[in-house]
């Protein structure tokens, strides 16, 4: 499909998104009774296919580059943007791992049978048709079709501008693959135009899209919850937070929020607040000043007693997802008010605490009420792939429907089947 010219872009986009919407439905449709091997299969050549074809994705991907080199857009924006042999790889091995798992359509969830001898029995079921709308990530494309290929549903894919001939390699690799299983290739669809207004037209697509799914800045997300007549499952900001407990191991604390904070510092799992315990500040923040060499520090005022050189955080650094190498320190006076703390500023992404006391850090992760509440471990394994799911289409930070990563099994619903024998209603 061509760009489509400005002149009358709004008749143009809706005529646009409207066949893309129909013709979702009626790929929904014959996905949804497709059987299991068929979908893994589909899934298996899309790999091949990534693999194959993985010079022309990179190239692709080049050009995308090339058009925002000069734009002043950030180092974490360019990470998120780019593409390498080893992600390409990574893409391609994801479709392997999800089409490995277990089939999530048709599973039985609940059976129960009423007096007057009804058998009702609660199987999952496909969600039929998503929008799935995301910013500069173009291998969330990939992620996203191949999780709503495994369960059944059909998607189009409304990517980042700036990743859209990253994105046009990657969505002929998935209907590859669907064609090779003989599935129909409307399943995996692109809305091939950087015009913002094919946003809104999603969101306000009632008869086509069954559920709309943003991910990006806050900025996507605020115009998701403000135009959309769809219903959503929506992937809020990552102001994320490590707690450092008074019975923390001071090595294990260093080392995993360093890890949590550098390993990739563009991606919705990185630590941006260490909150820290009074009982240990001293010891530690030397240690994490050190460890933390090539990431700009601010702290509150009792942190800059103790490392004179970080900056003064403002009251807007407690809530800031930096998505950079910017890391906010805040010292607490004991779990409880570090609780308090991590719960008033927390964007109910992912949370950690690191403690050797157990009973500490229940507490605290029954308290916490993220999404995922982690314990000794790095924010960054908060990831559907480190979960066991292959992929994600991101993390689910509402408290209905999904919550956590999003893989296949979350992109289902259910419906009741009730055998009977003859029975009326009284």
């Amino acid at each position: 499909m061509n760009e489509m010219s400005t002149n009358g872009v709004r008749r143009d986009v809706e005529a646009v998104v409207s066949d893309l919407g129909h013709r979702a439905r009626d790929a929904a449709r014959a996905l949804s009774t497709a059987p299991a091997e068929q979908r893994n299969l589909a899934l298996a050549e899309a790999a091949n296919a990534l693999r194959r074809r993985a010079a022309e994705v990179i190239a692709a991907n080049a050009r995308d580059l090339e058009a925002v080199e000069g734009s002043g857009k950030d180092a974490a924006f360019i990470d998120r943007l780019t593409l390498t042999e080893d992600r390409v790889a990574a893409m391609a091995d994801a479709l392997d791992a999800i089409a490995a798992q277990d089939d999530p359509l048709g599973r039985t969830l609940a059976t129960f049978e009423r007096p007057n001898g009804l058998k009702i029995d609660r199987v999952s079921v496909p969600i039929g048709v998503i929008a799935m709308i995301y910013e500069s990530r173009p291998n969330v494309g990939s992620d996203a079709g191949a999780l709503c290929i495994k369960s059944g549903n059909a998607v189009i894919l409304r990517g980042g501008s700036e990743s859209l001939h990253s994105s046009r390699v990657i969505v002929e690799c998935l209907t590859e693959g669907l064609k090779a299983a003989d599935l129909p290739q409307d399943a995996v669809q692109l809305v091939d135009t950087r015009e913002r207004e094919a946003v809104k037209l999603l969101l306000h697509s009632i008869d086509n899209v069954d559920l709309v799914i943003p991910r990006g800045g806050r900025g996507l997300v605020s115009l998701v919850q403000r135009e959309a007549r769809v219903p959503t499952l929506l992937h809020l900001e990552g102001n994320n937070h490590t707690y450092l407990h008074e019975s923390a191991d001071l090595d294990k604390a260093v080392g995993i929020v360093r890890n949590a904070k550098m390993r990739r510092t563009g991606i919705c799992g990185a630590t941006e607040c260490v909150v820290v315990d009074a009982a240990i500040a001293e010891r530690v923040l030397p240690l994490l000043a050190k460890a933390l060499h090539d990431c700009e520090l601010r702290g509150d005022e009792a942190t800059r007693r103790i490392l004179p050189d970080a900056a003064p955080a403002s009251d807007a650094d407690w809530d800031t997802e930096y998505l950079s190498n910017i890391m906010s320190i805040r010292i607490v006076e004991g779990l409880q008010e570090g609780i308090a703390f991590v719960q008033a500023h927390s964007s109910g992404h992912t949370d950690a605490i690191i403690a050797e006391d157990a009973v500490a850090a229940k507490r605290f992760m029954a308290a916490v009420d993220s999404a995922v509440v982690m314990h000794n471990a790095s924010t960054q394994f908060s990831d559907g792939g480190e979960f066991g799911m292959g992929a994600e289409i991101g993390i689910a930070t509402g408290k209905m429907h999904a919550r956590g990563p999003v893989g296949a099994e979350q992109l289902t619903s259910f419906k009741y089947l009730v055998y009977g024998n003859g029975q009326q209603r009284p």
